[in-house]
């Protein structure tokens, strides 16, 4: 499954007159890869996502799903069984009175029998780490917020679409519930659905994309790989974006007279080109790498917690 854009501009009226949210923004993305998004507030992101998920209709351009206009209405009506869109925050979407009919509502609108919608809900379920016994008669209102989260999630995943599309899933979590979520993201992919998630989180981006967009505003900056986006450091820092903490940590290191490689942009791929340099020095440097910069990586994601005013374990 391919969804396309094709010179996509999105206009809105507002009391400054036409606003070009969106501007002639080309991109492809299907089963197997992973986009990421990074952007600051007002770039286009939303409107890029709320586009994928077919909730607007381009202003000029075309967005395709596998060669199929997305302004043909029987195209839109088939859309959630294909395309998942989870926006931020989507445990404020949770309606049901159980966490088991809440999950299996979008199986059973499509149609699904009881059997089906029940298989629909043990596999999200099984995903998003809810134990079914323990969980599924609950009400999802007197959950945690991270288990609110995770069920909200688990009723987009219930429709198995082939693209996900995440705005800030871990939003708010605690560093624990962040690694928990993205786990059940990585586990997601490796079963071959696409995924697009938009994330503050430049580790979360270079760890788990393999294709990075950055968006400035309403427009394409770049879009590549991981390494070739970061590579744009001063550029990024000049847009408030930044890099990677291996990233920037490493290029400390190299700036003090370290000969490490350019694309360092994990923690683990820091730890394996300093032991890979050899000598008792630098298995010293390995464990400090890691170390400082496990330690600035915790310190952010505290830092952007603290703006949300919300802590919530997954």
């Amino acid at each position: 499954m391919q969804l396309v854009f094709d010179q996509v501009s999105y206009t809105y009226s507002s009391h400054e007159g036409e606003i070009a949210a969106l501007r002639g923004l080309s991109l492809s993305v299907g089963e197997g890869e992973f986009l990421g998004i990074i952007g600051h507030t007002g770039s286009g992101k939303s409107t890029l996502l709320q586009l994928m998920g077919g909730l607007l209709a381009p202003s000029a351009g075309r967005v395709l799903l596998d060669g199929q206009d997305l302004k043909d209405r029987q195209v839109r009506r088939n859309l959630p069984t294909r395309v998942g869109l989870a926006f931020q925050y989507p445990e404020q979407q949770l309606f049901a009175p159980t966490v088991a009919e809440d999950i299996g509502f979008a199986p059973r609108n499509a149609g699904l029998s009881a059997a089906e919608t029940d298989e629909r809900v043990r596999f999200a379920m099984r995903l998003l780490r809810l134990d079914y016994d323990r969980y599924a008669s609950l009400s999802p209102f007197e959950l945690s917020g991270g288990e609110m989260r995770r069920v909200a999630l688990a009723g987009v995943i219930a429709s198995r679409p082939r693209l996900l599309i995440l705005d800030e899933p871990t939003a708010g979590l605690d560093p624990a519930g962040r690694r928990g979520l993205t786990a059940v993201i990585e586990e997601y992919h490796r079963e071959g659905a696409g995924i697009v998630m938009v994330s503050h989180s430049m580790d979360d981006i270079a760890r788990l994309a393999t294709q990075v967009l950055v968006l400035k505003d309403g427009a394409a900056v770049w879009h590549g790989t991981p390494r070739a986006v970061f590579s744009h450091a001063e550029e990024l820092r000049a847009m408030s974006l930044g890099v990677p903490q291996a990233a920037a940590f490493a290029a400390d290191l190299r700036a003090s007279g370290l000969p490490l490689p350019e694309g360092l942009l994990t923690i683990e791929a820091l730890a394996d080109a300093l032991a890979a340099m050899g000598g008792a020095g630098t298995g010293a440097g390995t464990a400090g790498a890691q170390r400082e910069t496990g330690e600035a990586t915790g310190a952010a994601h505290t830092s952007a917690d603290a703006g949300t005013g919300a802590h919530h374990g997954l």
